[in-house]
């Protein structure tokens, strides 16, 4: 007959218990493709939004969980294939550590409606050009 302290059993049961659920409550990340729009991002535009078109389809994301490099969404909606599109208040991305004349990455989290996560990342330029109009 073997014996087993109660440590040792409560030590062993809690283990056994993990490696049994663990699968259950380890999610996976998705890799997504993404196009931000403006690609060309200038500071001095007098633009509202930022634009970023994914290749995950719009009824698989729970859209309140979407950031962009940490700045939360604006609102989303359906491209004319069925895909996510998240659009951002384009002077919250402005105000994020841009290095100006260089590829700067920006990066789209979110989760599914499985609990997933998915991850997309696009290098845009910034710039802080005074448009030619406004120089006069």
């Amino acid at each position: 007959m073997i014996t087993i302290s109660k440590n040792k059993f409560l030590l062993l049961s809690t283990l056994i218990a993990v490696l049994v659920f663990l699968p259950l409550t380890v999610k996976s990340q998705i890799i997504i493709d993404i196009q931000v729009s403006p690609n060309v991002l200038n500071l001095q535009n007098s633009g509202e939004v930022v634009t970023v078109h994914t290749d995950i389809a719009y009824g698989l994301v729970v859209g309140a969980t979407v950031t962009l490099n940490d700045v939360a969404i604006s609102w989303w909606k359906s491209d004319d294939q069925g895909n996510f599109v998240a659009k951002f208040n384009i002077s919250d991305i402005k105000n994020l550590p841009l290095k100006i004349g260089d590829l700067n990455t920006l990066v789209l989290t979110g989760t599914t409606i499985n609990g997933d996560e998915f991850i997309g990342s696009y290098d845009v330029k910034v710039i802080n050009v005074l448009p030619a109009s406004k120089k006069k």
